[in-house]
């Protein structure tokens, strides 16, 4: 069974330039081929949310011919949104291992990931939110695997992100990939049973 995907045109909201009216002379200006470049400061991008309107409004530039390439269905486009609500779960090194998990009292859900890694960026806000969810009851931590490569070849990490699940010293079961927060809410919970 075939199923077809829509293509999705997000638009870049967050990159937008702001002309900076601290240069005043014509002269100050840098030239590339020729051509004057007018200085421009960058916007943090600072997270995603979703917004309907974005798209309503990209596709009233584009002109009524291309509109129905935005109508049909849910189009979502990005816009930069604060994320700083979020707690921090704290990142580990090979020398606190032994202590922070494999001695801990609490079952503890540990991420490994990696800074290059889009699919880690994009579960790091679930684990921050499960680690202020769970708080007592649960010990999160992040592993840098390029900092930390000790760690993750003991664990046969070969992919990241991956989720690794440990009670009493020892590793309970492992997910691997950028899941929705339903799946490990699930994966944490059998483990507070137990």
């Amino acid at each position: 069974m075939a199923s077809l995907l829509d293509s999705v045109t997000v638009t870049r909201v967050f990159s937008l330039p702001i002309a900076s009216s601290s240069i005043s002379s014509a002269s100050a200006v840098p030239s590339v081929s020729g051509r004057r470049i007018s200085p421009v400061r960058v916007l943090e991008f600072k997270g995603l949310k979703a917004s309907r309107s974005l798209v309503t409004q990209s596709a009233s530039l584009l002109g009524a011919n291309r509109r129905s390439r935005f109508a049909r269905g849910g189009r979502i486009a990005c816009e930069a949104q604060d994320t700083t609500a979020a707690v921090e779960v704290p990142n580990l090194s090979d020398s606190e291992w032994q202590t922070q998990v494999l001695e801990s009292d609490v079952p503890v859900l540990v991420e490994f990931w990696a800074p290059w890694c889009g699919p880690c960026r994009m579960i790091h806000p679930i684990v921050d939110q499960l680690a202020k969810d769970f708080a007592g009851k649960f010990k999160f931590y992040k592993i840098n695997t390029d900092e930390s490569p000790n760690t993750a070849n003991r664990y046969g990490i070969r992919s990241v992100p991956t989720v690794i699940i440990f009670k009493d010293g020892e590793k309970k079961d492992s997910i691997i990939g950028a899941v929705p927060r339903e799946t490990l809410e699930k994966t944490i919970q059998r483990f507070l049973v137990e």
